[in-house]
């Protein structure tokens, strides 16, 4: 037990006493969460919308007014024709064509269908979806307004739908996004500078020097885990004070689940730093490595896409994506209240994988001289 406390001592004092790492660990993540949080949103504001009206009737006045009002759009000048609408689109100067017929308020009294054209730059695929969406809402609206039918009108009106929104009633995306951001950034304090910093003491020989001592592999091992681990967990705090005072993020579960689900995280994560260091001779080696694993696991995480959108195949190779688990995690406890009963399998998987990447961080790291 002496041995490891000498050695925690001798981590911590190297870590403080490093001017790059030290800003790294606490000065950037801080940045990050803030600046990222406001950037990182899939929020549909402010779409372009440009409007050929060859009806100029008051439907399609108040069609235009409708568009101009929503929070949603952003209504550019009236165009003339529809071939400078579509120019406008493939200058990226718009992002939605609404086309209104000449015929289209007399189509509304006469006849049981109205044509309207909207045209979609769909590059963004999501960003076309939900405009569209939201288009149709509008339309939808009002062309029961507009209806010629009293019986089919009252019918509908008798259908009244009252939504509530569980966990995030104000569709805020923030409360979305904070927890993800924040398992980047501790996974970023855990994996990258974990694997860093045992092959920068092989660069300058400080690992040499430890080896020749009666030291075993798994107090060695022990030694480089805890400090890191005790500065993700005071990242985590943090990062959780920060969403809360900043953004208001509410923390509606138990602080011990998610920090007791965050240690066996870490653990799995500076594990695979300390195999990835094992095996890599020079810091660029070793960055390069992180870099890689990294992408995967924050892409295929969940943070800024629902995992359930994707293929079969990749929701299988997801079980060995520690991220994706934390992300699930710690979105369930800060916004849902989840406890230790609902996020069982979750501990299991985690629980299982931080004993194989602790094991293979001792039996990959070689004490030679």
């Amino acid at each position: 037990m002496r041995i490891i406390l000498y050695l925690l001592q001798k981590e911590f004092l190297q870590i403080f006493r490093n001017k790059t790492m030290l800003p790294m660990i606490f000065a950037l993540p801080v940045v990050q969460l803030i600046i990222l949080v406001n950037a990182a949103t899939v929020d549909m504001k402010n779409i372009r919308v440009t409007v050929v009206d060859h009806d100029h009737s008051v439907q399609s006045q108040r069609l235009i007014q409708d568009l101009d009002a929503s929070l949603f759009f952003e209504v550019g000048d009236l165009q003339v024709s529809k071939e400078k609408g579509l120019d406008l689109m493939r200058r990226n100067k718009t992002d939605v064509l609404v086309y209104i017929p000449n015929d289209f308020s007399k189509k509304l009294h006469t006849s049981d269908a109205a044509p309207l054209q909207i045209i979609n730059d769909a590059i963004d695929v999501q960003r076309a979806q939900l405009s569209y969406g939201y288009l149709s809402e509008i339309i939808q609206k009002l062309s029961v307004e507009w209806h010629t039918n009293p019986s089919l009108l009252l019918e509908q009106q008798q259908i009244k739908i009252h939504s509530n929104y569980w966990f995030n009633p104000e569709l805020n995306y923030k409360y979305y996004m904070l927890p993800g951001i924040l398992v980047i950034l501790v996974t970023i304090i855990g994996l990258f500078l974990s694997a860093i910093n045992l092959v920068r003491e092989k660069e300058i020989g400080t690992a040499e020097q430890i080896n020749v001592t009666p030291v075993k592999k798994y107090q060695f091992i022990i030694g480089k885990l805890m400090p890191f681990m005790i500065i993700g967990l005071v990242e985590l705090a943090i990062g959780l004070l920060i969403g809360r005072v900043l953004y208001g993020v509410p923390f509606n579960g138990n602080p011990l689940v998610l920090f007791s689900f965050a240690t066996l995280y870490l653990l799995v994560i500076l594990g695979l730093g300390l195999v990835l260091s094992s095996r890599s001779e020079t810091q660029q080696q070793v960055m390069f490595l992180t870099f890689f694993f990294m992408i995967i696991f924050i892409l295929m995480s969940g943070v800024f896409t629902p995992t359930e959108n994707m293929p079969e195949w990749a929701l299988k190779i997801d079980t060995i994506n520690p991220l994706y688990y934390f992300v699930k995690v710690i979105r369930s406890v800060v916004l849902k209240g989840a406890g230790f009963s609902d996020l069982w399998p979750e501990f299991r998987s985690m629980g299982i994988y931080a004993m194989v990447s602790v094991s293979l961080a001792i039996l990959s790291y070689r004490k030679t001289t």
